[in-house]
């Protein structure tokens, strides 16, 4: 099973509203649905990890928090500096959450 992060883009959301609109209308049948959003959650997760290649990187004025639950790192950050090569971005506060690169599957 892949990790279900990707859920809350703006592509996830609109993936669910989207199978939430065909349950209604009866076109598909709501266990048709789970299997595409698992299907998504595989296929987003393995892209992500095949196909970028860019890299950046960040610092942080302040750590507000940290956790590590279930093998998932979430890290409050503040007055934050992303740079990837010349260009750089500040935000105030960011939120970091950071899953095992690796495929679910591949652990077991």
């Amino acid at each position: 099973m892949s990790y279900q992060l990707y859920r809350n883009t703006t592509i996830g959301n609109t993936l669910q509203e989207s199978l939430d609109e065909l349950i209604q209308y009866g076109q598909i049948t709501p266990a048709l649905a789970v299997k595409v959003l698992l299907q998504f959650d595989k296929s987003i997760n393995q892209a992500l990890s095949n196909r970028v290649k860019s890299r950046l990187t960040f610092k942080a004025g302040k750590l507000n928090t940290y956790r590590f639950c279930d093998n998932v790192w979430t890290f409050m950050l503040n007055d934050v500096e992303f740079r990837e090569v010349q260009e750089v971005a500040k935000v105030d506060k960011v939120k970091i959450v950071a899953c095992d690169g690796k495929n679910v599957d591949d652990r077991r």
